[in-house]
């Protein structure tokens, strides 16, 4: 602890992010280069160095807050960085993408905002990459054993170099053109530059971990296949099977599904594309479902030059506080947050219809209704109480040219049919069957991540790979000294 007064004598200073009218003219990432050294020392200070630091039991990863916070207020970066990765291999993505779980059970938050945990978080990672802290570590010796993971979202990634640095061979599977699952396609370049991700794999690959693109498991290379020439296989494909929106009007022209639209406008920013086929320039568009997803879409259709961006989320606008009888200290509590995207709505005032910024607050669709040449020009919706039933009188319409849908995913996709091939046992919501040890009904298959768990949040993935890797390893040589941060039952906290 540097500083014992430091959390009575320093407000909570984020990193600054670029001016509205500035960043929504490219695509760079939203906050302000450079700006986050110079004040996260001092952040790091107001750290409290709990006796019980319930930061550790909020993170899924069981980070070592308090430790490198520390050394970050002493500037100790090489210390810090090791302390950091210690319990995550990618804490780049994380510093920008996780919703920081582990601030809401900050001891300080009791009375006081948070320490800036991510910002600090994020600090580590970039200086530890500017200043060569992180070599690759292949192993010393290989084990003879070889494994598949399917999958290169950050619980295949983290499941793997967990592996390889083991000494096992590993060769990581992914469908897509290029490595990275939803972070890769789904992540808005604003949100993550892709150079981020870039610059890991290429630390994987000196390592030794191998990498096949445009080979989907169960099509391209069926499952028998994979059992005979692997002595492991990890399922790490994600919860990509996207949720309907089972209305009247939904067959009409110009509604997609979320995870349709952003992987266009990601494959514009790497030039594959000149111009999204759906992109929202000069259009009305309104996104369905009041998540990180559609926020997501919401600052892509800002940029490609919407004429309107509206969001409609079915539950009621949350409040600015905690509401400490249903969602008491430490949990992660519903407040109302605002992302740089709604930041960016708010100012920009892309939704007439909204009270504050892109969102309607406890609204539902009923139906959509089309021109004569089968495409969507308006959306009917209502206002819901907290039953989410309609409030009678409450019904509007709002013109739209593009409807967006993100309502969520229900599980693993199976039209490439691994899941059949291997005839997995599967649970009732739509996830791969798992017992505690992340061990499915077939011998030395294992799923992890939101194939298994549901989808979740981007801590909850790693944490899921860095402990399937743990389970793996123990299959493959009956021991292992790599960490198990969780099992597969665990869930986050709630009261």
């Amino acid at each position: 602890m540097a500083d014992p007064k430091g959390f009575m004598t320093t407000p909570r200073q984020e990193w600054p992010r670029r001016p509205v009218e500035e960043r929504v003219r490219d695509w760079d990432e939203v906050y302000v280069p450079g700006a986050l050294l110079p004040i996260i020392s001092k952040q790091a200070d107001r750290c409290m160095d709990c006796g019980v630091p319930f930061c550790h039991q909020a993170c899924p990863l069981g980070n070592l807050i308090p430790e490198w916070n520390d050394l970050v207020s002493r500037e100790d970066w090489r210390a810090a960085s090791e302390r950091l990765h210690a319990t995550n291999n990618f804490p780049e993505f994380t510093g920008r993408l996780c919703p920081a779980p582990c601030e809401a059970g900050c001891v300080l938050a009791i009375n006081q905002p948070a320490v800036t945990i991510k910002n600090v978080e994020c600090a580590i990672a970039d200086r530890a990459w500017e200043d060569g802290f992180t070599p690759p570590r292949p192993p010393e010796r290989l084990s003879g054993r070889t494994v598949a993971v399917i999958g290169s979202g950050p619980t295949g990634l983290a499941a793997a170099q967990q592996l390889t640095r083991a000494g096992h061979t590993v060769a990581v599977y992914e469908k897509d053109d290029r490595l990275g699952g939803l972070m890769r396609y789904g992540i808005p370049e604003f949100k993550m530059e892709k150079r981020h991700l870039e610059r890991r794999l290429e630390q994987m690959r000196a390592e030794g971990t191998k990498f096949r693109t445009s080979t989907a498991a169960g099509r391209d290379v069926p499952a028998a296949e994979l059992r005979t020439r692997y002595d492991a296989v990890v399922l790490a494909t994600g919860a990509t099977a996207w949720r309907e929106l089972p209305v009247p009007g939904r067959e009409l022209q110009g509604i997609h599904q979320a995870m349709e639209y952003l992987p266009l406008a990601n494959r514009v920013c790497a030039g594959d594309l000149e111009v999204s086929p759906l992109s929202a320039a000069g259009k009305h568009v309104v996104i369905v479902g009041g998540g990180d997803t559609g926020a997501d879409c919401l600052g892509t259709a800002v940029r490609e030059g919407a004429a309107s961006v509206s969001q409609l989320d079915i539950y009621a606008q949350p409040g600015a506080e905690r509401d400490e009888d249903t969602e008491p200290w430490p949990t992660y509590p519903k407040v109302y947050r605002l992302s740089a995207a709604h930041e960016e709505a708010r100012e920009l005032r892309t939704a007439p219809a909204a009270d504050a910024d892109a969102r309607l607050f406890a609204a539902a669709t009923l139906r959509f209704a089309g021109d004569d040449g089968g495409h969507v020009r308006s959306l009917h919706l209502v206002e819901v109480d907290e039953r989410r039933q309609p409030v009678p009188g409450t019904g509007r319409t709002l013109p739209v040219d593009l409807v967006l849908l993100a309502l969520g995913f229900s599980g693993p996709d199976r039209e490439d049919g691994l899941v059949e091939q291997l005839g997995l046992a599967m649970q009732p919501r739509g996830t791969i069957a798992r017992d505690e040890g992340f061990a499915t009904n077939v011998p030395g298959v294992f799923a992890a991540g939101d194939a298994a768990r549901g989808q979740s949040l981007i801590v909850w993935a790693i944490a899921e790979g860095r402990a399937v890797a743990a389970a793996v390893d123990h299959y493959l040589t009956g021991d292992s000294r790599l960490p198990a941060p969780i099992s597969a039952y665990d869930r986050p906290m709630t009261a």
